[in-house]
């Protein structure tokens, strides 16, 4: 389907939807409906019609209906959306110190994070977005990441050596990965699949959730219980759409948000479990798909290699909000 094609059915839904409320919010997303994410939004969209009586319609398009990955800021920005939620990654050319979330091992575990994104830090980072003339809403959760691959099972730094990683656009997550020799190559995660299949790329870093529901175990050997990164949302809305929205509804908006968020991280934790039971299953019966933990010493060896990057990044993130992460107990 054509972009042109695309906006042309989304115009046709957002028009045939708003005949029963007054306002209508355009929500995008470029993952599956029954990710938690998917279901995250879906949720919003229920309680903002609740919370409202009706009066506000949340149309949800997913899975790159509408705009695909690297696509929503801009079309925001243009008005043609009203709310997106991108990966941090996607933020990194307009505010250079939400980098900062793409750093290896930066976070030690869920209770860390958390105490980042919801104190100081996330509220700074947050503010930072909201300069550049978006409204800031909430963090949503994807889970730490994991290493894949279909050459060899990535155990040492050194089995990543030579092997051609995809990676969002992020200058950490390409440092990260030519630290250990790998080559990073940057493509948007609706073309991973494909990529993989073709043998473009030889491996991923994946919060379970996308590496099972985007079928990514059909085309990858092993998967390596890395946790070392993190993938997580910031929803955004449209700030002239948002300063033009009747201030007694906005209340409404931001409540569902917080329930939303809560909902929404609830499902990634009980997401990540189960998709790992699903996977454990697959390599059960499949015959060709292996999956690994890291032993300690082996983290401890990657934790040495991804650290040496961080002073690479102390001008761009600055180090003293790198120090305040690291402070938070």
């Amino acid at each position: 389907m054509t972009k042109l094609l695309k906006i042309m059915v989304a115009t046709t839904l957002f028009v045939s939807s708003s005949i029963a409320a007054e306002y209508t919010i355009k929500l995008t997303h470029v993952v599956s409906p029954n990710t938690p994410k998917g279901m995250g939004a879906d949720f919003f969209a229920k309680r903002v019609g609740e919370l409202t009586n009706g009066r506000v319609e949340v149309v949800v398009f997913p899975n790159s209906q509408l705009y695909g990955d690297g696509e929503e800021i801009k079309a925001l920005k243009l008005g043609n959306v009203h709310i997106a939620m991108p990966s941090f990654s996607k933020f990194t050319n307009i505010v250079p110190e939400m980098q900062l979330f793409d750093l290896p091992f930066i976070f030690r575990d869920k209770e860390h994070l958390y105490k980042v994104l919801d104190g100081e830090v996330g509220q700074i980072l947050k503010d930072k977005v909201t300069a550049k003339g978006f409204v800031a809403l909430d963090y949503w959760d994807a889970g730490f990441k994991q290493l894949s691959s279909n050459k060899k099972a990535i155990l040492m730094p050194k089995d990543a050596e030579g092997q051609k990683f995809r990676v969002m656009n992020s200058h950490v997550l390409e440092a990260q990965f030519k630290a250990v020799g790998a080559n990073p190559q940057v493509l948007p995660f609706s073309k991973v699949y494909s990529a993989l299949q073709q043998g473009a790329v030889d491996g991923t870093e994946n919060p379970l959730s996308n590496f099972y529901t985007k079928k990514f175990y059909e085309v990858q050997t092993d998967l390596t219980l890395s946790n070392h990164g993190y993938l997580g949302y910031l929803v955004i809305m449209s700030e002239s759409f948002w300063k033009k929205f009747p201030a007694d509804l906005k209340p409404m908006i931001l409540q569902a948000m917080k329930e939303a968020t809560e909902y929404e991280r609830k499902l990634a934790a009980q997401d990540n479990d189960e998709m790992l039971t699903k996977l454990n299953e697959y390599a059960k019966t499949s015959g060709n798909f292996k999956i690994h933990t890291l032993s300690q010493e082996q983290k401890v060896a990657w934790q040495k290699e991804m650290d040496a990057i961080y002073p690479q990044f102390y001008s761009v993130i600055g180090e003293d909000l790198i120090k305040k992460v690291q402070a938070v107990k």
